[in-house]
């Protein structure tokens, strides 16, 4: 792996550090894996926050962080009816190109490195 690679695949990690943060939690997988198994997501009417605080056993403020991460990152959207928030799986189709394009890019790199797992005696 040369320099320009390297400045390359570190550029596109920088790139997608918020997608990656927010979908590495464990809870935050959880509540969105809550908003895919919900009916009213699947048909975009999405969940409040009690909904998902029901569903998850976690508060109402944690829940609303975690929502805010989420929907930082790109990965969830929030819809307005009146005075209600409706929250729902929508990934930001440029984040998740970018993605997409890191772990191509990492699979690439590592195909063309040696085996390294061997240990040498």
């Amino acid at each position: 792996m040369d320099e320009v690679e390297i400045k390359e695949i570190i550029k596109k990690f920088k790139g997608c550090q918020k997608i990656l943060s927010a979908a590495g939690d464990d809870v935050r997988q959880y509540i969105i894996i809550q908003m895919l198994e919900s009916d009213s997501t699947i048909s975009c009417g999405g969940m409040r926050v009690g909904e998902i605080a029901a569903r998850t056993h976690l508060s109402r403020p944690a829940i609303s962080h975690h929502l805010k991460v989420l929907k930082e990152a790109g990965i969830i959207k929030m819809r307005k009816e009146g005075t209600k928030n409706f929250y729902y799986f929508d990934v930001d189709l440029v984040e998740l190109d970018k993605l997409i394009q890191l772990m191509c890019h990492t699979k690439l790199i590592m195909q063309k490195l040696p085996d390294r797992s061997k240990k040498a005696y």
